[in-house]
C-alpha cells in the first residue's frame, strides 16, 4: 500500500499539471476530506485565470456529445482545455456512472484534456457538490478553459449561471416541445443558445423559434454589447463548432473588462460563498444530529409524535450541543 501524500504537497504538482495529482486532490474534495481544507484554500488563491463555460440543457440534447467535440475545438487555438462533467448518482455506491466520460473517452490520448466526472451526491441544481473546487484545481493547474456540464436535471437546472463566466444552453429538434429551453426555464440564462443535431431536417425550426423568442426582449440582463447568438451545430459534420467557439471567446473579451462582466464574477464569489456556508452547515448538522436521528425516527415510524415536532426536537438538540462546543472554545481561549 503506498504511503499517504499530505493534500499541501499535491499543490506544487497540480501546479505542474500532473495528472495523478489533479485526480488525487479532486478526489479528496469530493470526499469532503478536513485534511484537504488547507489545501483548497492555497488552490483557490492560485486560480481565477481560467473562463469558465458552463453547459446545460435537459437530457437528450446531446450535451456530452457537443463538449467533446467543442474541447477538441478549443484545443485547435492551444488552451488546455478541463472537463467538468457532473453525472447523475448511483442509487447503490453513490458514485458517478460515467456516463459522459464513456462518451468523451476520444479525448483520453490528448494531454491537453483532462476529464473528470463528478456525481451529483443529491445535490441540487445540476451540478456536483465539489464542482467549483475542481474548477479552481483545474484553473490553477494551468487549463485555461474550464467546461462545467451540467447534469441535466431540466426546470431547477439554473445554477450553472452562477457559477459560470460564458453560459451555454444547448437544446435539440425532436424532444417533445419546440424550444425544451423555455419549458425548462433556461432561455433567460443563456449567454450562447445552441441548437445541437442540426443536420435534422427539423433542426430549423428550433432555430427559428429559438431567434424569435430571443427578439421579444428576453435578455433585460445582458450586457448592451452583447447579443446573444442562437448556433446550430452537428456533431456529425463538425458544423457550428468553429462559430461556438468564437463566440465563447468573444463573449470573455465582451464581458471580461465590463461593468457586466464584473456583476457576473461578484454574482459568482456569492454564488460560491452561499454554497461553501450551506456544505459546512449541512456537514455540522449531519455529524451533531447522528446519535439523536435513530431514536427520533423510531419513534416517528411508530407515529408516537409527528415529523414537525420530531423535527423541532431534533433541530433544539442540535443547536444545544453548538451552544456547548462555542462555549468550551471560548473557555480554552480564556
Amino acid at each position: 500500500m503506498g504511503t499517504y501524500v499530505p493534500s499541501v504537497e499535491l499543490i506544487a504538482r497540480v501546479q505542474a499539471g500532473e495528472p495523478a495529482a489533479i485526480g488525487r486532490l479532486m478526489s479528496r474534495a469530493e470526499s469532503g476530506m478536513a485534511e484537504a481544507r488547507e489545501a483548497l484554500v492555497r488552490i483557490h488563491k492560485l486560480a481565477g485565470r481560467a473562463q469558465v463555460v458552463g453547459i446545460t440543457g435537459v437530457p437528450g440534447s446531446g450535451k456530452s456529445t457537443l463538449v467533446g467535440k467543442l474541447a477538441r475545438n478549443l484545443r485547435t487555438s492551444g488552451s488546455k482545455v478541463g472537463i467538468i462533467a457532473v453525472d447523475p448518482s448511483s442509487p447503490y455506491s453513490g458514485g458517478s456512472i460515467l456516463g459522459d466520460r464513456i462518451r468523451m473517452s476520444d479525448l483520453g490520448t490528448d494531454p491537453g484534456i483532462y476529464i473528470r466526472s463528478m456525481a451529483t451526491r443529491g445535490a441540487t441544481g445540476g451540478m456536483a457538490r465539489a464542482a467549483l473546487e475542481a474548477v479552481d484545481i483545474l484553473d490553477a493547474a494551468g487549463f485555461g478553459v474550464v467546461i462545467l456540464e451540467t447534469v441535466g436535471v431540466g426546470q431547477d437546472e439554473v445554477e450553472i449561471v452562477r457559477a459560470s463566466h460564458t453560459t451555454v444552453v444547448v437544446s435539440a429538434p425532436g424532444l417533445g416541445d419546440d424550444i425544451q429551453a423555455i419549458k425548462a426555464g433556461l432561455l433567460e440564462i443563456a449567454d450562447i443558445h445552441v441548437v445541437s443535431k442540426c443536420d435534422r431536417s427539423d433542426a430549423n425550426r428550433t432555430l427559428t423559434d429559438l431567434k424569435q423568442m430571443l427578439m421579444l426582449g428576453m435578455r433585460e440582463h445582458k450586457p448592451a454589447d452583447w447579443t446573444v447568438p442562437v448556433i446550430g451545430t452537428s456533431a456529425v459534420s463538425g458544423e457550428g463548432l468553429d462559430e461556438l467557439s468564437d463566440a465563447i471567446v468573444r463573449h470573455h473579451d465582451v464581458t471580461s473588462a465590463s461593468d457586466a462582466g464584473r456583476a457576473q464574477r461578484k454574482s459568482m464569489a456569492e454564488f460560491r460563498l452561499r454554497k461553501t456556508a450551506e456544505n459546512l452547515l449541512f456537514d455540522r448538522f449531519v455529524e451533531t444530529t447522528a446519535a439523536a436521528s435513530g431514536k427520533l425516527a423510531e419513534r416517528l415510524m411508530r407515529r408516537e409524535s409527528d415529523p414537525y415536532t420530531l423535527a423541532e426536537e431534533l433541530l433544539a438538540a442540535t443547536l444545544a450541543k453548538e451552544d456547548d462546543n462555542e462555549r468550551d472554545v471560548h473557555s480554552k481561549i480564556a
